[in-house]
């Protein structure tokens, strides 16, 4: 075999496309360099593996060393890609011995992810201070929560794990009081779990309300959650400082310092993009690798995908960076199709995200600011409206929130969030599709939604927001 295809990274965009390529293109050598240990693992379900909801780390594994190279993947952990040349098609690898080598390919996939920032913060040595971005630090800080007398070592039972730290952490004195910097995706996820470990907890917000990305509502309605389950939450208090010898003792903010041993820093990702520095590669929004819509980079041959590469809006038609797993699984594939021979599009993104904190759930779709939405072009009009989740009078029925948002000039549904404690997540998903097929307000109305007392009254809180939006947009 020759002609290969070489894939930077072992995780979700990087294995779909090593794998897709495979089976669409058996004659031809497909090499995965990985430069860690870890491969194919899911990132999402680290707080619930924290929360001690996942009984093992293998759990959150979705394919083995064992298991790519069944399928007739060459892949080569530890394998670090330091640089690449796109005028002679081959990349420079440093090998787990520190050597350096290189390596030729035909087609190029970056699908290097990305990584956590800490902001002014210097975690670098201080026991209990913790960013939640691999399985390390997800096995670390499962191990420093333990006491020591009673943790369970197989609860890290993979191979990759580096027990070293693992051991170190086990060995602390188990914490207390622990600090959430941040209140996004991973500060309201690691409220609950650490809550769940049984620690008083404090999470400090930069901004007015909680994942702000899904709006006030939802914002609202999971500060108050959080406060009925014992977090404490501190909105519009920016964290100044850790405050640290070799293990965290404080958090500084507003002239005071509270106590804690034990602080998360949740503050965002940035895309891995330095490999191709010097290489001529454009970037985009968030400093992410540029592609088209069929995940192609400006340098020939080479292709990006996942956390490090941007993609097309479905709304705007502009390009995003929205870092997700489906994003990154279903380019990854579609990419290894194109490789293949079969141009595939990466498809479009609409920022679809769903969190829960308890027992409230909450999802987002599309444009939801409005200065944002006014940027990209639009005259939008919301409306809030509070539904129930099941016919009244059938058991466990809830108030859910729901927020639509559209363009006044032409009735399109741009965005929208729902929040609530009876399957409300999953309800995004019918304006993520409404989204996609570029409906109006007026058409998402007249959709024929299922009906039946356990499920949804009659009226989905969906139509509901989307008749009250439209009489709205008709006066």
């Amino acid at each position: 075999m020759s002609d290969p295809f070489v894939v930077v990274g072992g995780d979700a965009a990087g294995l779909s496309a090593a794998s897709k390529f495979r089976r669409e293109a058996p004659d031809r050598d497909v090499v995965v360099l990985e430069k860690g240990r870890w491969i194919s693992y899911a990132y999402c379900g680290m707080p619930y593996f924290v929360a001690g909801r996942v009984e093992r780390l293998s759990d959150l594994l979705s394919l083995s060393p064992g298991g790519v190279d069944d399928r007739g993947i060459d892949l080569r952990r530890g394998h670090e890609v330091v640089g690449v040349d796109p005028e002679t098609k081959r990349v420079r690898v440093r090998t787990p011995d520190g050597t350096h080598r290189e390596q030729p390919y035909t087609e190029l996939l970056v699908a290097t992810g990305g990584r956590a920032v800490t902001g002014e913060f210097d975690l670098r040595g201080v026991d209990g201070a913790f960013t939640l971005h691999d399985m390390d630090a997800a096995a670390a800080m499962d191990a420093y929560i333990a006491d020591p007398t009673e943790y369970d070592p197989e609860r890290a039972d993979v191979s990759a794990v580096d027990r070293e730290r693992v051991d170190h952490n086990a060995s602390l004195p188990a914490p207390e009081t622990a600090a959430i910097v941040g209140g996004g995706y991973v500060g309201v996820e690691m409220a609950e779990a650490l809550r769940a470990r049984g620690l008083d907890v404090h999470l400090f917000q930069r901004s007015a309300r909680l994942l702000p990305p899904f709006g006030g509502a939802v914002g609202e309605r999971i500060e108050a959650e959080l406060a009925d389950n014992g977090v404490t939450v501190h909105t519009e208090t920016p964290v100044e400082s850790l405050v640290a010898d070799d293990r965290i003792e404080a958090v500084a903010f507003d002239g005071e310092r509270h106590p804690v041993d034990l602080a998360v820093v949740g503050v965002g990702i940035r895309p891995n993009a330095a490999l191709l520095d010097g290489t001529g590669i454009e970037l985009g929004t968030g400093d992410a690798i540029r592609t088209d819509g069929h995940g192609r980079t400006n340098l020939p041959d080479v292709y990006a995908a996942g956390d490090c590469a941007t993609a097309i809006h479905t709304v705007t038609g502009e390009e995003a960076w929205v870092p997700l797993g489906l994003t990154a699984n279903r380019a990854g594939r579609a990419i290894g199709a194109t490789v293949a021979g079969d141009p595939t599009p990466v498809g479009e993104i609409a920022g679809t995200a769903a969190v829960k904190a308890f027992d409230m759930e909450c999802g987002r779709v599309g444009l939801l600011d409005a200065d944002a939405a006014a940027e990209a072009g639009f005259d939008p009009v919301s409306e809030t409206i509070t539904a129930g989740s099941r016919s009244g009078y059938y058991p466990g029925a809830a108030e859910t929130d729901v927020t639509l948002v559209a363009d006044r000039n032409f009735g399109r549904v741009i965005g929208g969030s729902i929040v609530g404690p009876d399957r409300a997540a999953i309800r995004i998903d019918t304006l993520a599709t409404a989204l996609e097929a570029d409906m109006t307000v007026a058409e998402l109305e007249r959709l024929d939604l299922a009906y039946a007392p356990p499920f949804s009254p009659v009226w989905d809180p969906i139509l509901v927001a989307a008749k009250v939006l439209n009489g709205t947009l008709s006066s």
